[in-house]
């Protein structure tokens, strides 16, 4: 079973910056995708942003230019800059993982970390 472990969040000023961190573990495990998707009270969860294996890189319209999403393949992390945060930022982000364990598909999500954009 594939673990995903987040770290990061928490409260900033608008026009701030928060570092969401993530990585995975599991016994035997590859990745294909990796990031990140954010959910407030009522909705559903929405893509932030993802990035594959070979870098290629996926940003809702809402973050582009502000967030920013990089990887580690060789460690199983992936990390989420988020710049200029506004009060619309503020919800629960999830970490996201999808890939092959023990020769079995799997999609995986972390437990979510609370970012709060609030003066």
């Amino acid at each position: 079973q594939v673990q995903l472990v987040e770290s990061g969040g928490g409260l900033v000023q608008p026009g701030g910056s928060l570092r969401l961190s993530c990585a995975a573990s599991a016994s035997t495990f590859s990745i294909n995708t990796m990031g990140w998707y954010r959910q407030t009270r009522g909705t559903l969860r929405d893509l932030v942003a993802t990035v594959t294996t070979g870098g290629t890189t996926n940003y809702a319209d809402s973050v582009k230019g502000r967030f920013t999403i990089s990887r580690d393949n060789a460690k199983n992390t992936v990390l989420l800059r988020m710049n200029s945060l506004q009060p619309e930022d503020t919800a629960v982000y999830y970490c996201y993982a999808e890939g092959y364990s023990d020769y079995l598909p799997f999609h995986a999500w972390g437990q979510g970390t609370q970012v709060t954009i609030s003066s």
